[in-house]
């Protein structure tokens, strides 16, 4: 349901026609590795100015959240090409959960990535907030160490995350109607462009989730992104592998 009761398609099921359609082809491949999904509860009238107009912020139990996902993109590259042709790409992203036109979606506060040749086409073609930041990632075997610092953002902060992550239980795929399902089954993000409204869209399987300890040693990502600062416990989750198609983003046309 919608936040106004209407029925909406299930994401994990998207779609057959918008974003997807031969308009659209998934033109990208790339896997995912060693990331972690952390989500914080917010109060939704502290973050929706934060959100384009075009955008409607999107709420569960009256709580909007905020997430922040390191990662790495392992092989990516153009559908087809020869690993040669591929890079890995590590990533931290800093998103909230929007709706528009009646999809569930994403909406991205900042990408960080940690090559500088991929970071500026992608964000010409998105017209995501793609930053280039020094990344470090290493499975330790018992844990995961991660840290990112860009040391420009729009706020004049430097731009930080440290963690160290590991999981701590069975892979799962979330149920439906589960917290974990909705933070995470999200196949588009839509990112302003003029007046008007960019989306792309990405296909998977389902998110194959553990259970996951995570120690923050530093966090300064929703400060150099202007945002409000969660108060609440995060909920984590850890994702070893997925492989992932991304689309051609396209402007979508007015609404009438």
């Amino acid at each position: 349901m919608t936040n106004d009761g209407r029925e909406r398609a299930d994401p994990a099921r998207w779609p057959v026609d918008g974003l997807s359609s031969p308009r659209a082809p998934y033109v990208a491949a790339m896997t995912w590795r060693t990331g972690l999904f952390v989500h914080w509860p917010i109060d939704p009238e502290a973050l929706r100015p934060h959100v384009p107009d075009q955008l409607e912020l999107e709420t569960r139990d009256g709580q909007a959240w905020l997430s922040v996902l390191p990662f790495v993109l392992a092989d990516a590259g153009l559908r087809g090409t020869p690993s040669v042709a591929r890079v890995d790409i590590t990533e931290l992203n800093v998103r909230t959960y929007i709706e528009h036109r009646g999809d569930p979606a994403l909406y991205f506060f900042s990408v960080d990535v940690d090559n500088p040749a991929v970071g500026e086409p992608i964000g010409r073609a998105t017209r995501l907030p793609v930053y280039t930041a020094r990344m470090s990632l290493e499975d330790r075997g018992d844990r995961i160490e991660f840290s990112s610092e860009r040391r420009w953002s729009k706020t004049g902060d430097p731009a930080r995350f440290v963690a160290s992550y590991r999981p701590t239980g069975d892979v799962s795929v979330p149920e439906p109607d589960s917290l974990a399902y909705w933070l995470t089954e999200r196949r588009r993000f839509y990112a302003p462009s003029g007046e008007g409204v960019m989306g792309g869209e990405i296909a998977h399987d389902p998110w194959p989730l553990q259970p996951a300890e995570a120690t923050i040693h530093e966090n300064t990502m929703f400060a150099a992104n202007g945002l409000p600062s969660p108060t609440g416990d995060p909920v984590v989750h850890y994702c070893d592998r997925l492989p992932i198609r991304g689309s051609i983003p396209r402007r979508l046309p007015d609404q009438e």
